[in-house]
């Protein structure tokens, strides 16, 4: 028997799954049928409202769309937060479809000359990566008599301790190493750029609360620092974001009230280079991942080998985080249930695997469970975020994996 991670807050304690005060199998209907994504949007909206009211009122909240850009997620997000922040030229033409172009960013060391054409074309802000990629920007810029809107990616001389994925304090493909930054941004200034402004982001994925605070204290000081060398104030610095969410057992949620207040104390302190600079958090994951259900439906169940195997009709095709291959070193359960039975006594201890042709595709390891039937549904949390399209949906041939977001329960 393996432990599980904590099933969250908003769905712990029930005894049939519901998703925003609906029962799970009226929803699937809708949805069409299993494999399916439930998204709670009154969990979202109120995840949004918390950070804030934790966060100083000159921090502003930015959705990095990577975490969840189902089109209805999307639409609901847009006019809750400040911004949007995208990686690709097809998430900059959904973005555009939901803000105006002055409220998104547009980060990724690898973004091709079409979509910088876009992204000045448009108005957005590029996060440029290299002193290259700003060559390339200027040059685009020029041809299309258009002055870019351009933010330089910093990559700093820190990272975001315990963090899941580090993005600083090493060699990276994300941004521009700190020490080069000043010279690149007064050439920008010199050629009549319009320069936003500085990206800074440590890492991803850490509950630490520590971590946090010291990472977004070292931010604001580099900020100050690159501008000051730089001779340039800077109109906007995106602070990042890296608040985990509790995937497994033992994990803490962060507590976001306790970053904010620290967080108000740093800036009320900020030096006067900084003092007419605008601010925001950019998070995806810690905003959407505790909404969503991943649901699957069983197929067969079978003994091998004196294990029990629960084989259902979804797996990492859909759902890949789960089943320890999304870059977990060591592979541990995510949070999950019988859907129909959620309060039953544990008593069978199973592993559930997809339905894929690969050992891999396990995504849950030598749980305990009720006893479990054909056609039971197994639910799997903290699915809103990085799931259907972080996954390689087109493996094997399998259908795409339905998605549907609950406003309210009706």
């Amino acid at each position: 028997m393996k432990p599980i991670g904590p099933i969250p807050a908003g769905f712990a304690g029930q005894s049939r799954l519901t998703v925003g005060g609906v029962d799970f199998a009226e929803l699937l209907a809708r949805a069409g049928d299993t494999p399916a994504f439930l998204y709670d949007g009154a969990a979202i909206a109120a995840r949004v409202a918390r950070l804030r009211a934790a966060l100083p009122g000159m921090v502003g909240v930015h959705y990095a769309i990577k975490a969840n850009p189902h089109r209805e997620v999307l639409a609901m997000m847009a006019p809750l937060v400040d911004g949007l922040d995208v990686a690709s030229g097809g998430e900059l033409t959904m973005a555009l479809n939901e803000k105006p172009a002055a409220a998104i960013s547009f980060a990724g060391p690898g973004k091709r000359d079409d979509e910088l054409t876009a992204a000045i074309t448009a108005g957005a802000t590029l996060h440029v990566e290299s002193e290259g990629e700003a060559d390339r920007a200027l040059a685009i810029g020029d041809r299309l008599g258009i002055r870019p809107r351009i933010a330089v990616r910093v990559n700093p001389d820190f990272e975001l301790r315990g963090s899941g994925m580090r993005m600083g304090g090493r060699a990276s493909p994300f941004g521009i190493d700190a020490e080069r930054v000043p010279a690149l941004v007064r050439r920008l200034v010199a050629v009549g750029a319009d320069w936003h402004g500085f990206h800074i982001f440590a890492g991803s994925q850490t509950l630490d609360v520590a971590a946090i605070i010291e990472a977004q204290a070292a931010t604001l000081t580099l900020a100050g620092q690159l501008a000051e060398a730089a001779g340039a104030v800077p109109a906007f610095v995106n602070l990042g974001g890296g608040f985990g969410i509790p995937y497994f057992a033992g994990d803490r949620p962060v507590d976001v009230e306790v970053v904010g207040a620290a967080l108000g104390e740093r800036l009320a302190a900020r030096g006067a280079v900084l003092r007419e600079t605008g601010f925001a958090v950019e998070l995806g994951r810690w905003l959407v991942g505790e909404a969503g259900v991943y649901c699957t439906r069983v197929l067969d169940v079978k003994v091998s080998g004196g294990e029990t195997f629960v084989v259902v009709d979804g797996g990492l095709h859909h759902q890949l985080a789960a089943s320890g291959n999304f870059g977990t070193v060591v592979r541990r359960n995510y949070p999950v249930a019988v859907a129909e039975r959620m309060d039953e006594e544990a008593t069978m201890t199973a592993s559930v695997v997809g339905c894929l042709c690969t050992p891999l595709d396990r995504l849950a390891d030598r749980v305990v469970l009720p006893q479990v039937v054909v056609g039971d549904t197994i639910a799997l949390f903290q699915a809103g975020a990085y799931g259907a399209t972080a996954s390689p949906a087109a493996f094997l041939g399998h259908p795409a994996a339905r998605e549907l977001l609950v406003r309210e329960a009706s």
